[in-house]
């Protein structure tokens, strides 16, 4: 009886691996991918997203976030599609006096500065500016990035908007809130050797407020000179100058008895010529960006003299979690350039769409079907939103570009076939510059400009900045 028993099990397990092995070829070759064809160990997703996958309704994900002042502002001229940061930026170039700033919201492909200070570079070597811009106290790829050195002690506390909630204290500008543990806690940052950026111009250390009055800062910048200072934290936002306007090739910061405040980073005090900022997360959606407090944001756009742009990047994290429908992202990305406008008063904002990505399909390597689904999502937000749009996928090749750009000799991306390296990101931040420059260019032409303000009719040869309903 035993022995037909296990006869039994041996001829239905058989029979059922035929039956398997027969029908697979006519199964959806997407039921089994291979380790090369998934995505790389840095494509993780935030919090919001997590639940938003996990059937939550987005309204309900970023309930909290859901600032009145950002859901009930209206338009100006100035915020639709890209009007107000080109006319500054045209006033720049033609006065030769004044400041753009720049903020880069982006995932792991601007990680370690990567399309950012290209980007940066390029603006600068035309327009004018010095400096890095903002660099928090920690980042994730502080040892990779070559724009900058950045070092700290493993003493301090990180909480970042990708996977927190509730912080302790409001997420600054980059998205993370510090703290300090210990007396002795310390951060360093020396400039690099690429142009525009070799110095640390006129730093000054952002922080927040806490009742603490006992705090104080051990400042040492040119590796000889050291002050210490007091650390007042009376104020929402709180600004020490490190080195009272002189520019520094390295500042080393040591912290003492200021475990009670928030810390955010530092940035050049300088307002002049073109600053740009890369605020990346590994993991981010874009959705996080719902759980930016506005009056503390409010306070860092008048610190840094107004955002003129602020571009959001993202994509690859939110790519193959099983469904073509991305309504809740556009949904959510919705509240998140009206978070963006309530923050950044007067900013113009840019959507930059997912970049190509190729998963193995029947032995080789195709763009995913998620691509084009999720790059004509971030469009329908754009234009709902008039924010500008610029199409990567399309940009760096369409269907499979990604492909080509990781095989290529040399190769302009990694083996993961999702994000680039240096050389191609050095690519992209060629194309993205080279658009905007394009668009930058028919605007201060009269017959584009008139059409531009009118808002209206838009014509179709700037559909990729200003989307067109036609």
């Amino acid at each position: 009886m035993k022995t037909s028993y296990f006869k039994q099990s041996f001829w239905i397990v058989l029979l059922a691996t035929l039956i398997f092995i027969g029908i697979k070829e006519f199964l959806p070759a997407r039921l089994f991918p291979e380790k090369t064809a998934t995505a790389g160990s840095n494509i993780v997703a935030d919090s919001l997203m997590l639940e938003a996958m996990a059937g939550k309704e987005i309204e309900k994900v970023i309930s909290q976030a859901a600032d009145s002042v950002a859901q009930s502002k209206r338009l100006r001229e100035a915020d639709q599609y890209l009007i107000g940061f080109f006319k500054k930026l045209q006033a720049l170039e033609t006065t030769k006096k004044g400041k753009i700033r720049i903020g880069y919201y982006g995932d792991s492909m601007t990680d370690g500065d990567l399309i950012v200070q290209d980007l940066r570079a390029l603006f600068q070597e035309a327009f004018g500016g010095k400096g890095i811009g903002f660099l928090p106290i920690a980042s994730e790829s502080a040892k990779s990035r070559a724009s900058v050195w950045h070092s700290y002690s493993n003493t301090w506390k990180t909480q970042s908007y990708v996977n927190v909630k509730h912080p302790k204290r409001p997420f600054g500008v980059s998205g993370q809130v510090f703290f300090t543990q210990g007396n002795g806690t310390w951060v360093q940052y020396k400039s690099s050797n690429q142009p525009h950026i070799t110095q640390l111009y006129a730093p000054a250390l952002y922080y927040g407020r806490s009742g603490n009055q006992q705090a104080h800062v051990e400042i040492t910048y040119n590796d000889t000179v050291k002050v210490t200072k007091p650390l007042p934290a009376d104020h929402l936002l709180n600004i020490l100058p490190l080195t009272d306007g002189k520019n520094t090739k390295a500042v080393r910061l040591r912290f003492f008895q200021s475990d009670s405040i928030p810390f955010y980073g530092i940035s050049s005090t300088e307002h002049q010529g073109v600053f740009v900022d890369n605020f990346s997360s590994r993991g981010n959606s874009g959705l996080p960006i719902t759980l930016f407090n506005t009056d503390l944001m409010n306070q860092f756009d008048k610190a840094f003299g107004g955002y003129d742009l602020i571009v959001l990047h993202f994509g690859a994290n939110v790519l193959n979690y099983g469904s073509l429908d991305y309504s809740w992202y556009e949904k959510g990305m919705t509240k998140v350039v009206n978070q963006i406008r309530a923050s950044f008063p007067e900013t113009s904002v840019l959507i930059i769409s997912t970049a190509d990505k190729s998963t193995k399909v029947n032995m080789e390597m195709q763009t995913d079907k998620a691509v084009v689904p999720l790059a004509n999502a971030q469009r329908r937000y754009a234009h709902n939103t008039h924010s500008g749009y610029i199409n990567l996928y399309e940009l760096m090749g369409g269907r499979g570009s990604m492909k080509q750009w990781t095989e290529a000799n040399p190769s302009l991306a990694s083996k993961d076939y999702t994000h680039f390296n240096a050389r191609g990101a050095k690519k992209v931040a060629h194309l993205i510059y080279n658009r905007l420059m394009n668009e930058y260019k028919q605007f201060k032409t009269p017959t584009v400009s008139t059409l531009v303000r009118a808002n209206d009719t838009l014509p179709q040869h700037i559909d990729s900045l200003r989307y067109s309903a036609n």
